[in-house]
């Protein structure tokens, strides 16, 4: 299958893989070749991707998939390689958006400092999965 995943700034994959797994809103769904026609609706997580090598994992934003079995297109807000995830400033950005959350301040910064701290918590998550991997 041919998996395609585009941000609104670049297309951050092109490739051949064997299966995904995605965040839907609705749960967990994986996708392997010959899957039936499906469009979904994607939450803020991590996806999987499988290829004849490796397992590698993936951090995205909200958005969608679409697939037809023999091509998996996912859309979605941001996403990020293991690699390109600073854990030092993911740390201090979610330090600094939960003090905002504390500090009361208006609606919309409550709300940006909420959407922060769920990236910057999956950011972490996928950092501590490339670690168990690492070990195994």
């Amino acid at each position: 299958m041919i998996l395609k995943i585009i941000t609104p700034t670049k297309k951050v994959v092109d490739r051949e893989v064997i299966s995904v797994t995605a965040p839907s809103v609705d749960g967990e769904i994986t996708i392997l070749p010959g899957h039936a026609n499906l469009f979904s609706l994607l939450d803020d997580g991590i996806i999987t991707i499988k290829d004849n090598k490796e397992e590698e994992y993936m951090a995205i934003g909200g958005g969608y998939l679409e697939t037809d079995g023999s091509e998996i297109q996912i859309l979605v807000s941001r996403a990020y390689n293991q690699d390109e995830i600073d854990e030092k400033l993911t740390e201090k950005a979610l330090a600094e958006a939960k003090e905002i959350l504390k500090e009361g301040h208006d609606r919309q910064e409550r709300t940006e400092a909420a959407a922060l701290v769920r990236r910057s918590l999956i950011d972490l998550k996928l950092l501590k999965k490339r670690r168990r991997t690492a070990r195994m």
